[in-house]
């Protein structure tokens, strides 16, 4: 089992930036690909970004060079660095684990556990 706890959403300008946490408890999220996705009013959950176990990445095509996805195993943290941010990012962001080795990260159906989400608003 595994508790991921998300934090350092917020209001922030076009243009700006934030960085997300999201905070994995039980087992080491080292075990496990840690994804990204957010999920904006009326709109269906959309994969963001995720780091595999083997430390690669993978972003959707709206972030890439604005997103950063990082994780320190330390820590049991995996971060989200959001630059350049756009008023149609805001969503409710949440992080999320796969144990499957084998699974699709874009796919929200292949994770196991979900952390509660935190907003990010982008006001233009």
């Amino acid at each position: 089992q595994v508790q991921l706890v998300e934090s350092g959403g917020g209001l922030v300008q076009a243009g700006g930036s934030l960085r997300l946490s999201c905070a994995a408890s039980g087992r080491t999220f080292s075990n496990y690909h840690m994804g990204w996705f957010h999920q904006a009013p009326g709109k269906e959950r959309e994969f963001v970004a995720a780091i595999r176990r083997d430390a690669s990445t993978i972003y959707a095509d709206s972030v890439k060079g604005r997103f950063t996805v990082s994780g320190n195993n330390a820590k049991n943290t995996v971060y989200l660095q959001m630059n350049s941010l756009k008023p149609e990012d805001t969503a409710v962001y949440s992080c999320a684990a796969a144990r499957d080795f084998y699974a699709d990260v874009r796919d929200a159906y292949k994770y196991d556990f979900w952390g509660q989400g935190t907003q990010v608003t982008v006001s233009s």
